[in-house]
């Protein structure tokens, strides 16, 4: 996940914002901090844009919520 920094947390902020998106700290087991990193990977090559660890998450999440009837 992305940590903030001086220098650019609150463009970044921001922008998070204007996604709807609310910042949270998550704890994770080890190996799926491994599998995170790796989907993030084979996305960012397929799709040929970049895709980080709170992507792959929200993508995850959405997937699940979906199959479960939460979300449309």
């Amino acid at each position: 996940m992305h940590h903030h920094d001086e220098h650019c947390g609150h463009e970044h902020e921001e922008e998070a914002h204007e996604h709807g998106l609310v910042e949270v700290t998550l704890l994770l087991e080890d190996e799926h901090l491994e599998a995170l990193d790796e989907a993030a990977a084979e996305l960012s090559k397929e799709l040929k844009q970049p895709w980080d660890r709170g992507a792959v998450v929200r993508l995850a999440l959405s997937e699940f919520f979906s199959r479960r009837g939460k979300i449309t």
